[in-house]
């Protein structure tokens, strides 16, 4: 976060803050100079992300990219995913580590990225109201994306999350407060506590010298920009270096003042525990004794992204400016949410590691079989299907009934000990039923050519698969697809 600087949106307020802009941008490029944080944003081009570009009126002027791994299965979280000052949907893709756990443990992502024209470092408006509240500007355009996404990967409303560095990551804060009902959970990366600032001015504040509110008080911005009567709260993860000189460490403190005061718990954690990278976790747990609140401190770490390049299980990302190697902070993050199928936040975490070999023994229509090597001291095991639990059985095999025809379904397993505690999860696997259930799809043509259903030669549109002619390639003409085996698609107009 290397300037909080926010495009104004009246010109007289133009005319009188343009000094103060162009003072501003020169003081944050020396402040950037003498950390080393300068860095050229790449525009987000990566070959496995997509950017879709119609989800919604997007007040914030925002453009939206996704990932989605092979094989997601139906019913998959979604992870919202937000990229720091200066850096750019691809620069976080790039380095993050998410897409490794994207596809190991079968969910979607979506990278909003916001640009200069709203912002000149390119940093979400975090500190402007006007951006940073429910129905309104950037908020907006991010709640939009997950609409989207949701519609488009039929992703479990239930599981849906939200993480951010920097400037992402106070927006990340904002999005938890004004939007409890749409994210599970969230995780603020050397961020700031929701609704600390609302101007310029008072972001630096924040930034530097964080207000030392009480709880309450700081519970009470979270409660204020709710809807209404909210009272069911996403799960938070909060990372901070303690060499951080852009986002205070004491900012790490306020946030976790903010959100165990919205649980309703105290601020005295109910365990502490030493991990890599020099990283000490402080657990906060809610009354029913699961984590709510999470605060991960890494010794020595300055501002950015925890990362732990290595092909290791729990390793993660590459190193860049921003991306510092100490610890994945996306595998803690991830398995705090459940999304390595342990349940997150719910299972009492056991010793027992991971069952091995897990691997597809068959499928039918309705069906998938499952087979791995049992674990010593293992009780029972735990199956989860698409990270949520669907049954548990005591030998080294299972068979998921019940399943749609010609679905893909993402599975791990987990050993539990005689005390009922849930050891680490197995990599995921992937089950396809047999058979084919033909979907249907109405968009124009440009949107079936950039959904992947259809394609354009010479200005015209033909339907993938069957290449059936469907007329100019435009956003005016209208057809239904119908998708009769795997990217085979005929035109359905007359109907589905």
């Amino acid at each position: 976060m290397t300037e909080p600087h926010s495009p104004f949106r009246t010109t007289t307020a133009r005319r009188l803050t343009r000094g103060l802009r162009h003072w501003a941008t020169a003081a944050v490029g020396a402040l950037a100079l003498t950390t080393g944080l300068v860095a050229t944003a790449p525009q987000a081009s990566a070959a496995d992300l997509t950017q879709v570009t119609s989800f919604g009126s997007n007040p914030g002027n925002l453009s939206m990219y996704t990932y989605a791994p092979d094989g997601l299965p139906a019913d998959a979280p979604l992870v919202v995913a937000l990229h720091g000052c200066t850096q750019s949907a691809s620069d976080y893709y790039s380095h993050s580590g998410w897409p490794k756990f994207a596809d190991s443990y079968k969910f979607a992502l979506v990278l909003p990225q916001t640009s200069s024209a709203n912002n000149a470092n390119s940093c979400f408006n975090w500190f402007q109201s006007g951006d940073s509240s429910r129905g309104q500007g950037e908020a907006l355009s991010i709640k939009q994306m997950v609409d989207k996404a949701v519609a488009q990967y039929g992703s479990d409303t239930r599981r849906v999350y939200i993480t951010g560095l920097s400037a992402g990551a106070g927006m990340t804060a904002n999005m938890l407060a004004a939007y409890p009902d749409v994210f599970a959970g969230g995780s603020i990366d050397s961020g700031l506590p929701a609704s600390c600032a609302t101007s310029t001015s008072a972001a630096y504040t924040c930034m530097y010298s964080p207000p030392d509110k009480t709880p309450a008080q700081w519970g009470d911005l979270v409660r204020a920009a709710a809807p209404a009567g909210t009272t069911s709260w996403p799960r938070v993860a909060i990372w901070q270096g303690t060499s951080d000189t852009t986002v205070a460490p004491a900012n790490a403190t306020e946030l976790r003042d903010q959100w165990t005061d919205v649980w309703g718990i105290g601020q005295t954690p109910s365990s502490t525990e030493s991990l890599t990278g020099g990283t000490t976790l402080s657990v906060y747990d809610d009354t029913a004794g699961k984590p709510a609140v999470e605060v991960y401190s890494i010794s020595g770490m300055q501002h950015g992204l925890a990362v732990d390049p290595g092909s290791g299980a729990e390793q993660c990302g590459t190193t860049g400016t921003y991306y510092l190697d100490t610890i994945c902070s996306s595998y803690q993050t991830a398995r705090f949410w459940g999304l390595d199928g342990t349940g997150g936040g719910g299972e009492t975490p056991g010793s027992l590691p991971a069952p091995t070999g897990l691997t597809v023994s068959g499928t039918t229509d309705t069906t998938a079989s499952l087979k791995w090597n049992a674990v010593d001291g293992a009780a029972s095991y735990a199956v989860y299907r698409g990270g949520s639990k669907v049954g548990t059985t005591t030998s080294a095999s299972y068979t998921d009934t019940g399943l749609a025809t010609g679905t893909t379904y993402g599975y791990t397993v987990a050993a539990v000990d005689s005390a009922g505690a849930v050891g680490t999860a197995s990599a995921s696997v992937s089950a396809t039923t047999t058979g084919y259930t033909p979907t249907c799809h109405t968009a124009s043509n440009y949107q079936q050519t950039v959904d992947g259903r259809a394609h354009q030669s010479g200005g015209y549109t033909y339907a993938n698969g069957s290449n059936e002619a469907m007329g100019l390639w435009n956003t005016l003409t209208t057809h239904t697809l119908k998708e009769t085996a795997p990217d085979y698609y005929v035109v359905a107009d007359s109907g589905c």
